[in-house]
């Protein structure tokens, strides 16, 4: 039976989005079920047949990237096949599904009022940060705003790792603090160079800082975490082995 999370937020209805939880596929464990991952050591057969039922579920093609945590976007039109690396992907093209992989980093997708352009990004603790203050996030509002979208955009965060769960050392701290200093807030000291992290609520911020508003989805609940919630989400931080959800959105 599948358990697909649909964004609950005011978008246009010509805009369709989902992300896909682990249930729903054929993988055996631990990629149980719905794996959609060709990467983390499932059967292929498996995969495929997962990625045949997300598609048909769809009704739009979706187009894979080959995440590299970084903070490149791909403007996706008909003739782009799976595997262009980058972190994010846009289109507006109706059909075509800017798809994200995950199982503890941020996925977050975006349209804008008038629903005549879609993007998602793939948002780990490296691509959220970038360089000098600009991230996967920023580059996605800037390619949105080439595309049309300046000031009118709404983001749903997706399910990833929580901030009971996310712990991260010294240096992951100071690369959010280089851009800004609020950002400790975000981190709570566990014990000696060591911080637990709310992800999405450095997601949120940064999101704020470049004008958007319009935030739905992940409130740092631990409803979201992938970590907390093993029946339903995959997660590489807990299992190491494990599969990939996706979260999608694209225009009908």
């Amino acid at each position: 039976m599948t358990d697909y999370l649909i964004p609950q937020w005011p978008a246009p209805a010509r805009v369709r989005a989902l992300c896909t939880t682990r249930a729903g596929g054929v993988s055996s464990a631990p990629y149980d079920s719905l794996n959609l991952g060709e990467h983390v050591g499932d059967e292929p057969q498996a995969v495929a047949a997962n990625r045949l039922r997300f598609a048909n579920a769809l009704a739009a093609r979706p187009v894979f990237l080959s995440q590299a945590h970084g903070t490149d976007v791909v403007t996706l039109s008909a003739d782009n096949v799976h595997g262009m690396v980058a972190d994010a992907s846009l289109t507006t093209q109706p059909g075509l599904a800017c798809t994200i992989m995950v199982a503890d980093c941020l996925p977050v997708l975006f349209t804008n009022t008038q629903g005549n352009v879609v993007a998602a990004a793939h948002a780990g603790w490296r691509g959220l940060t970038g360089q000098g203050g600009t991230g996967v996030l920023e580059q996605t509002l800037t390619a949105l705003a080439v595309a049309g979208a300046a000031s009118d955009i709404m983001a749903w965060l997706g399910p990833c790792i929580g901030p009971q769960a996310f712990q991260v050392g010294d240096d992951v701290r100071e690369a959010f603090l280089a851009h800004d200093r609020a950002a400790h807030a975000l981190f709570r000291p566990q014990w000696a160079g060591k911080w637990l992290v709310d992800l999405a609520g450095l997601a949120r911020m940064r999101l704020r800082q470049a004008g958007v508003e319009q935030l739905y989805g992940n409130d740092g609940s631990q409803a979201w975490c992938t970590v907390s919630n093993p029946a339903r989400y995959f997660s590489h931080r807990r299992d190491r082995i494990s599969g990939r959800m996706a979260a999608c959105i694209w225009l009908d």
